[in-house]
């Protein structure tokens, strides 16, 4: 009977290893967080915090929210849109429009929020642009010490 049992803890202790070792196989093969992931996490955030000023289909609202519509600013340099989620906007011209309204700074936003909204944003209306990352956003979330 004790041998049995024996038996029976090695198996189980075995099963366990096997498991924990797929578990880390499996982890270090796929990505941490795919573009398309990250997309489909932006739209939520755009769905919760810019739907509002930025409309639906991105158009924004004519000298108030700039449209998020192929424009030189979305498609443009990744740190300049991180930095202005982070400490906000207002008063700024884009493709030769004025936009009067006052973007509040989201710099509650998780880095990952960050950059899955950012993601979202370059890879929708008509947008076509790299993916944003955590990585990309840790360093001007120091920088700008928010």
């Amino acid at each position: 009977m004790r041998k049995n049992t024996l038996l029976a803890i090695i198996a189980i202790l075995l099963s366990l290893t096997s498991v924990a070792q797929q578990k880390k196989t499996v982890s270090k093969k796929m990505p941490a967080t795919s573009p398309k992931a990250s997309t489909a996490a932006g739209e939520l955030v755009y769905t919760q915090f810019c739907v509002s000023c930025h409309l639906p289909d991105g158009g924004g609202v004519e000298n108030l929210n700039p449209p998020l519509i192929k424009t030189t600013y979305i498609n443009g340099d990744k740190t300049r849109l991180i930095t202005t989620i982070l400490n906000g906007m207002s008063q700024v011209e884009i493709n030769g429009e004025r936009y009067n309204n006052v973007m509040p700074a989201f710099n509650y936003l998780t880095d990952k929020q960050v950059a899955d909204v950012l993601t979202y944003v370059r890879n929708s209306f008509g947008n076509k642009k790299p993916a944003v990352t955590v990585t990309d956003v840790k360093p001007v979330r120091i920088k700008l010490g928010k």
